[in-house]
């Protein structure tokens, strides 16, 4: 399955295991390149991915007047 197609989940656990192959040591330089540059790009969707749901995501947050709203998900601020 190409990259495009992956979850998040689906992609990190690919990456766990290039992570477990490159770290055995055992793997020839022709294909440790290979699997870097399929985990570099599994890296960069895996990202993609994330800021995509970091987007979507919307506080509930409790109006001064006691009503509900809904605003964006700031990241810097902590809740």
């Amino acid at each position: 399955m190409d990259s495009e197609n992956m979850s998040f989940e689906q992609c990190m656990a690919r990456l766990e295991e290039i992570t477990r192959l490159l770290e055995k040591g055992d793997v020839p330089l022709e294909q440790s390149l290979k699997y870097f540059e399929e985990g570099t790009a599994l890296a960069a969707k895996c990202r993609a991915l994330l800021d995509s749901a970091e987007q979507k995501v919307k506080l509930l947050i409790k109006n001064s007047d006691g009503t509900l709203g809904v605003r964006d998900f700031d990241a810097d601020v902590e809740g």
